[in-house]
């Protein structure tokens, strides 16, 4: 992959300026992170509309809840597990509770935190934040749906949960149609497999890919960037034509995208399926991708369990 690299935290900074002109009731609350999640330099260009609450993480959620009652439009910025676990309480009964329309900005996603280790890796919040009524989540594959998605979540109603990224990653979508909320993203046309990817690991699943045609393996390649609401009719029609599904996020196999995609699956057409992701365990600190890689999330894992997927489903 030569395509340029851009961090989603970066891009997440530089977009909160970009649209602070044309969403004047936006508001920025971070938990005294903000030079981590760049939230900073909005803070610089809008102090009135930038609130530091300190590491308070569930005081800032029941702020913003009462800011979205009063007609502005939040945005809560810190790190994704402390969004999932410390403020969860008002998350579910002061924000979704209420559908106010809070986008929580939930930084260093995954394992992007990788030097902090396990306190601080978030493996489990897009099973926590599915699980709540009225949220909406969404986990962008690249900078540039990370801008996508910020805007189209200050213009919807109700809450909203961004997954970001700390680190550089593959720009992919340049000039590609815009991210839509709730619509899947067709990267490939195949029969053998559907891949359904979302987030960081789009860039290894395009590689995995192109990688599996060169043998004559022909993969559906769906990129899930709303995992709910889940796009059923496009994954569905993928499924019933390849016959075999295997899902791929950096995030425990538990409740994540292999769980929203099981879902729709198991009602609509049940298929043989696979996962790649942390297999029910905590992971170590370490140098982000080379975490992805041991605990499974990387190029040559994705291509080694669609062959045997394959494989195995040969008649």
């Amino acid at each position: 992959m030569t395509a340029r690299q851009v961090a989603m935290r970066d891009a997440f900074g530089e977009a909160l300026i970009a649209l602070a002109s044309t969403h004047p009731h936006m508001v920025v609350l971070d938990a005294d992170v903000s030079s981590s999640t760049r939230t900073a330099a909005f803070g610089r260009a809008y102090a009135d509309r930038f609130f530091n609450v300190g590491a308070a993480e569930a005081n800032m959620v029941d702020i913003a809840a009462g800011m979205a009652a009063c007609g502005l439009r939040p945005v809560v910025s810190t790190f994704a597990v402390f969004i999932a676990l410390r403020a969860a309480d008002p998350v579910r009964n002061t924000v979704c509770y209420n559908k106010l329309p809070v986008v929580f900005a939930a930084n260093y996603a995954g394992l992007s935190d990788s030097y902090d280790g396990a306190s601080h890796q978030s493996i489990a919040d897009l099973a926590i934040m599915r699980a709540l009524p009225n949220m909406t989540v969404m986990v962008p594959g690249d900078a540039v749906e990370l801008r996508q998605a910020l805007e189209a979540a200050l213009l919807a109603d109700g809450p909203y949960y961004i997954r970001l990224c700390r680190n550089p990653t593959p720009v992919l979508f340049e000039g590609a149609p815009r991210l839509e909320i709730g619509v899947i993203r067709k990267l490939r046309d195949g029969n053998d497999l559907t891949i359904a990817v979302c987030g960081v690991p789009t860039f290894m699943a395009i590689e995995a890919a192109e990688r599996l045609a060169a043998s004559g393996i022909s993969v559906d390649l769906l990129e899930v960037s709303t995992l709910k609401p889940m796009d059923a009719p496009t994954l569905v029609a993928s499924a019933r034509k390849t016959g075999r599904v295997l899902t791929v996020e950096e995030h425990t196999v538990c409740g994540g995208l292999a769980g929203a995609v099981a879902e729709v699956l198991a009602r609509h057409a049940p298929v043989r399926m696979d996962s790649i992701g942390l297999e029910d365990k905590f992971a170590e600190s370490g140098e982000y991708i080379r975490l992805m890689h041991k605990y499974g999330v990387s190029r040559d894992a994705i291509e080694a369990r669609a062959r045997a997927l394959v494989k195995e489903c040969v008649p």
